[in-house]
């Protein structure tokens, strides 16, 4: 039967690190407590801590430190008691704004004056000197969201959480778009390729899509950045095979599009979206903090509905970009309210009116947090081997994959690229047999492969 832990324990360790507010390293709590906890045991009761949101952790300097969360529904300035209550359904914690928002999209679509894209919205920011996100708010949101792998290279942090990642995104993106898969469903699909029962194929899709986009934005971190390139990626990865119009995959938009449930109507002509697009991106790319660059791209891309669709998926994959870059716990929307979503983008697209979706996304990203930082304790250090070939080995699983070849010693020694040094040659090897034998439809996207080829591929070496 497991120990049962009183609270005053864990209040004592909470009071611990709140008479360190320079932030207090795993061995200074442990010497200030009362009575004798070994370091996992510690380990795990922070873990709990940070879990409920009480205390948040990071990297500072060489030593993990921890300090007193700040108040989670503090934000803006706004106190708890001043926020309007929301009842009978599941939502975030509201500013006065947001509420104001939400009241007015809640409303009746003929009681809503119809209205098209205002460009007077996006010209009426500037990079670097408007902010969606005020200071404050940013500079709360850079403390829960540090990483241990701050001072780390470029997507460290994402790598280091990939599997859960993978999982807890695809499945809470793909929810917010009606999908019905749960999280268990999802991490089947993932890990093992099985299909839920009983699911549409489109769902299936849809969850494959995601993780391809996923692993995109994380192996590829040294080339993602906030280009039309790389945006425009994204879009092709998350709509495969979901487009009534193939060349629609990849493309920006040369018809008219309606939103549902809503009086906004977008741009219809492919030559001011086009230009647009560059604008909006351009801008996005000259915003130095992360945040605010994350919010932007929330913000406008939906709002100017470059593609077909997909355009919320898209918006949500591309606000990761520069929380990836800069090793910053990503944004999961675990436990997003999909009303409250959409009632943040209608205000977007009705009122021009960023309030609501803030509230949102301040609401997501401190859930995101908790998730990520709880876990970090219990991660597997990554395989620095595999990181440094890890585009080698995509390189030869493919080769073997289309060639039509056997996955065994022999084959893999004829198609070692030169990029192996000759004394990790034994290494990689075994590396690429310990790969096949986990291979399978559902993960061989990370390899480019598609499951037609791979499906292929098993039927030739299997006669």
């Amino acid at each position: 039967m497991p120990k049962i832990v009183h609270p005053e324990e864990f209040d004592e360790i909470s009071e611990a690190i709140a008479r360190l507010p320079a932030g207090a390293a795993l061995e200074e709590i442990a010497a200030v407590i009362s009575g004798e906890l070994s370091r996992r045991t510690l380990q795990r009761r922070l873990a709990a801590l940070v879990a409920e949101g009480r205390i948040i952790g990071g990297r500072e300097k060489k030593a993990f430190k921890y300090r007193l969360a700040p108040a989670p529904r503090a934000f803006m300035g706004v106190a708890e008691s001043d926020r309007p209550a929301t009842r009978g359904e599941a939502y975030v914690p509201l500013s006065a704004e947001g509420a104001e928002i939400k009241a007015y999209v809640r409303r009746p679509v003929h009681e809503r004056r119809p209205v098209g894209y205002d460009l007077a919205f996006l010209e009426a920011y500037s990079p670097n000197a408007t902010w969606y996100l005020p200071t404050r708010l940013r500079e709360e949101l850079r403390v829960l969201g540090r990483s241990p792998a701050d001072q780390q290279p470029a997507g460290t942090f994402a790598r280091d959480i990939l599997g859960r990642l993978l999982i807890d995104l695809s499945w809470a993106s793909s929810r917010l778009e009606g999908n019905t898969y749960s999280r268990l469903d999802t991490e089947r699909l993932i890990h093992f390729g099985e299909v839920a029962e009983g699911k549409d194929a489109i769902e299936t899709q849809m969850i494959l899509n995601h993780k391809a986009a996923i692993e995109y934005l994380v192996h590829e971190v040294d080339r993602v950045s906030v280009t039309a390139e790389t945006i425009i990626a994204i879009h092709a990865l998350l709509s495969d095979r979901l487009l009534p119009d193939p060349l629609a995959c990849g493309r920006l938009r040369n018809h008219a599009v309606g939103i549902g449930g809503s009086v906004y109507l977008p741009l219809a002509l492919p030559q001011p979206i086009a230009e647009i697009f560059g604008i909006v991106v351009d801008m996005a790319a000259e915003i130095q903090d992360p945040f605010e660059q994350a919010f932007f791209l929330m913000v406008h891309l939906p709002h100017l509905q470059p593609f077909e669709d997909v355009n919320k998926r898209v918006s949500r994959l591309a606000a990761n970009i520069p929380l990836i870059k800069h090793n910053l716990c990503p944004l999961s929307f675990i436990d997003v309210p999909e009303k409250a979503y959409v009632d943040a983008l209608l205000g977007v697209y009705e009122l021009n009116r960023v309030e609501l979706l803030r509230d949102v996304f301040v609401s997501a990203y401190e859930r995101s947090c908790q998730h990520y930082v709880a876990v970090v304790p219990q991660l597997v250090p990554p395989d620095k081997f595999w990181l440094r070939y890890r585009t080698a080995l995509a390189e030869v699983v493919r080769a073997i994959v289309r060639g039509g070849l056997a996955a065994n010693i022999e084959t893999i020694r004829q198609v070692l690229p030169p990029a192996v040094a000759p004394q990790d040659h034994e290494r990689f090897t075994q590396l690429v047999v310990d790969e096949f034998k986990a291979l399978h439809a559902g993960n061989a996207i990370r390899f480019g492969i598609r499951p037609l080829e791979l499906e292929a591929w098993s039927a030739t070496v299997m006669r």
